[in-house]
């Protein structure tokens, strides 16, 4: 690879004397002068880029650019700054396995400014504006379990009955014995044993049952994190 000298002194000419033969260009000089041009163009054309050391410098193109031009890394971090803006936007909800110490290890890994954790211990439901339950983006309720006692009055408790055994003796007594002997007349006594059922059909009849039901659905934890800025 040669750089480009001039093969003819040609502002020397002007200095030399009319008479000098020198003095006339001919056609030598100019194809000595093409030749010499030619060998350095030549010897440039198809060069590999160069191997760059220290620290160089570029212009940084425009945002958008999308050309053959060396992309600085300003440029690079504009790129990849408006595609995370685009993929995060404030507000969106990052889902990961992966573990961050804090808001700023997420920065580093996928960029933003702020994060937040979000919605420990919560399962993620879509707004659903028919449901005052389901209607407000952030809006909780309910609990991993539903405990507490019903029943404590008539009306807490669906209509039902309990059915159990009565034995009777002709006096109308209850008995524990199937019969007992008459201390009077010494005849045998017999009792009846009959079902009987208590409490109505149409009321909880004034007793309470305790529930303690797991309302828990099939889960897999992960991490939520919440772009604020």
């Amino acid at each position: 690879m040669s750089d480009y000298t001039l093969a003819v002194a040609w502002s020397g000419k002007d200095a030399l004397s009319d008479s000098d033969s020198a003095k006339v260009i001919s056609g030598d000089d100019f194809d000595s002068e093409f030749t010499t041009i030619r060998t350095a163009v030549n010897s440039k054309a198809d060069l590999a880029s160069p191997a760059l050391t220290g620290t160089p410098t570029a212009p940084t193109a425009a945002a958008d650019t999308n050309t053959t031009q060396i992309a600085t890394t300003a440029f690079v971090t504009t790129a990849a700054g408006a595609l995370n803006a685009a993929a995060y936007p404030v507000g969106a909800i990052f889902t990961t396995t992966t573990t961050y110490a804090d808001s700023a290890a997420v920065v580093a890994a996928i960029g933003g400014t702020t994060w937040v954790a979000f919605g420990a211990g919560k399962v993620l439901v879509g707004l659903d504006s028919g449901d005052t339950d389901f209607d407000t983006s952030e809006e909780t309720g309910a609990a991993k379990t539903a405990s507490g006692t019903s029943g404590s009055t008539a009306a807490d408790l669906a209509a039902h009955t309990h059915t159990g055994a009565q034995r009777s003796n002709p006096g109308g007594t209850d008995n524990a014995g199937s019969c007992s002997a008459d201390s009077e007349g010494g005849q045998a006594t017999f009792h009846t044993q009959a079902t009987k059922t208590t409490g109505s059909a149409g009321s909880g009849g004034g007793h309470t049952h305790t529930t303690s039901t797991s309302t828990v659905q099939p889960y897999i934890v992960v991490y939520f994190w919440k772009r604020t800025a």
